[in-house]
């Protein structure tokens, strides 16, 4: 076989429903036939969902799973299909199962599992051991699991070294952060010039709680080269004819190959070869594959991951609307924005909830954003109700001054009333409070954090700016005004907020160095920021754990995110500067 024609599937897989997968599965597969593909790759724990975490510990899940599986192999007439499962023997494991022409004929288990950041397949899974290579009509390949392919010396170095093969399929459940593609790629490209084979990475796409999956498979050459590139944010059926060819090429131009491959020899690795019968062909073969994507644009890229996390999170849970509490400042309003994009704007409601002190200007524009949305748009006042709440207070707090306390009254008033209309109407409430003020503090717990999904719970208050107004160069429907105000949270006469907090420009920076980087204070101080300003933003971040370990989940789009990512303990002594 000089040409091989190979099928990716990005897939967008739910969760624990096994069912909708395995159809999701058997169509593609269907697809892929008809339009002439060999071998088609699914993305890393594609039958059950990932991370299906403790549902791994149930064995009637685990039975399904493995039934799942038997429903795939007989969908496989005529090609070779690549699945990620669940294989279970004396124990589990993160699998991959290579089915050919309805029979399974091998499985590779994940070698390496991650146990960092927001993974933790170590609490469930075995790690394999075997090294497996597949031969179709002249054409040998092997086969990873997502960690596999990130080690220099993984099995994909065997399986190309010692097993001969052509190609890699890596399959993988690869969660989005910003900018990770690049470094990925890097990666990608290294690994399939050092093996001198041609690397096919298929990832999953869609939403999971606060994991957001990119797709973005890839397809490198022998040197490194990209032979392809999907899209991002989108399932999708990716095929692509790789010349074997040019693997044969670039190996006789390398003699290391040789020299490292007796080594091998010499050093016993064990390694099993498979070899697949011909499968009868599809009638006829369709010209056309898929169009190469470009690379991503950031700010771009950024907006559709929130998108996408939304969307999906509403969507796999059940939910038909969502409502959105509209202040009249950018964070709501760019909420509200992303939950119109994702769900459409017959789904989005917004409510403003003015008080004595929301100004006209933050009323008028809240009305009008919902309007150039077209969201449905509710106004309740709540001055009667926080004069009720002062009154009914006032005998308890007689000869106090007036503080936080009254100005936390009402965000926990416009929170209560969000989530009377969820229970009345079933609306899922979409929070809007960003990372520079969960980092900090900067939120009121039963507040406005009362909710259940943060939509820009990882997006530090400098990036919400950047996106606003990416998202009105693409249609102009913030108001100008919205994005110019300074920020505040209008609960007392003036406020704004860097009446407690230092301009975002500045705060953002610290907040990068010591949330994401783990950067000490003396490291911080060093790099030029004022040290008095450095203690007091790490003292806040210290004393806010309470309040985001209560946070709702939300997207994660950063390399550390609060929740998955960063886990301290909430009573903590320790204290930096």
């Amino acid at each position: 076989m000089e040409m091989l024609r190979l099928g990716l599937y990005q897939m967008n897989a739910w969760v624990g429903d096994l069912e909708r997968n395995t159809e999701t599965i058997l169509r593609a597969i269907a697809e892929a036939r008809n339009r002439g593909v060999d071998i088609v790759a699914f993305p890393e724990l594609a039958i059950t969902g990932y991370p299906p975490e403790d549902l791994l510990l149930k064995p009637r899940f685990l039975e399904q799973n493995q039934r799942a599986l038997e429903r795939v192999a007989a969908g496989t007439r005529g090609i070779t299909a690549v699945v990620g499962f669940v294989a279970v023997d004396d124990d589990i494991h993160n699998a991959a199962a290579v089915i050919h022409d309805g029979q399974v004929v091998g499985v590779h288990h994940k070698r390496f599992l991650p146990n960092y950041g927001v993974f933790d397949e170590d609490r469930y899974f075995q790690a394999g051991r075997d090294y497996l290579v597949f031969s179709r009509e002249g054409v040998t390949f092997g086969v990873g699991i997502c960690e596999d392919i990130w080690y220099p010396e993984g099995p994909a170095y065997v399986q190309a070294l010692l097993g001969g093969a052509q190609v890699i399929l890596n399959i993988n459940a690869s969660p989005y952060s910003r900018g990770k593609w690049a470094f990925r790629d890097r990666m990608l490209a290294t690994r399939a010039s050092d093996n001198a084979c041609i690397v096919a990475y298929v990832n999953l796409v869609g939403g999971q709680d606060e994991l957001v999956f990119d797709g973005h498979s890839m397809v490198f050459g022998p040197r490194g080269e990209v032979l392809h590139r999907g899209p991002m944010f989108r399932e999708e059926l990716i095929v692509v004819d790789l010349e074997i060819g040019r693997v044969q090429r670039a190996r006789l131009s390398d003699p290391r190959r040789r020299k490292q491959k007796l080594a091998m020899v010499a050093e016993g690795v064990p390694l099993q070869r498979i070899s697949l019968e011909p499968c009868q062909p599809a009638a006829g073969r369709p010209a056309a594959v898929s169009e190469c994507a470009p690379p991503p644009d950031g700010l771009a890229e950024v907006y559709q991951a929130l998108v996408t996390g939304t969307r999906d999170y509403v969507e796999k849970n059940g939910f038909k609307e969502v409502v959105v509490g509209l202040s009249g400042g950018i964070d709501s309003a760019l909420v509200a924005c992303i939950a119109a994009d994702a769900l459409g704007p017959e789904r989005v409601v917004g409510v403003t909830m003015p008080s004595v002190f929301s100004s006209p200007e933050t009323r008028g524009d809240a009305q009008v954003l919902a309007e150039r949305l077209g969201l449905r748009f509710l106004t309740i006042p709540i001055q009667e109700t926080v004069e009720a709440f002062q009154r009914q207070l006032a005998g308890v707090f007689a000869g106090c001054r007036p503080d936080t306390t009254e100005e936390n009254l009402q965000a926990r008033i416009r929170g209560t009333t969000l989530m009377a209309l969820s229970n009345k109407f079933g609306w899922l409430v979409l929070t809007t409070g960003n990372k520079s003020e969960m980092a900090v503090g900067y939120a009121t717990l039963y507040g406005d954090m009362a909710g259940a999904f943060a939509v820009l719970k990882d997006v530090p208050k400098t990036l919400v700016y950047q996106l606003s107004e990416y998202r009105n160069r693409l249609n102009p429907v913030i108001p100008e005004s919205t994005i110019l105000r300074p920020p505040t949270a209008e609960l007392r006469p003036g406020q704004k907020d860097t009446d407690s907090l230092p301009p975002y420009e500045v705060l953002d920076p610290i907040l990068e160095l010591y949330v994401e980087e783990d950067r000490s204070f003396e490291e911080i101080v060093a790099l030029g920021h004022d040290a008095a300003l450095v203690r007091r933003v790490l003292q806040m971040v210290d004393r806010s754990e309470y309040k985001r370990r209560q946070a709702p989940p939300g997207v994660k789009i950063t390399p550390k995110a609060f929740g998955r990512d960063r886990r301290l303990p909430i009573t903590n002594r320790y204290r930096e500067g």
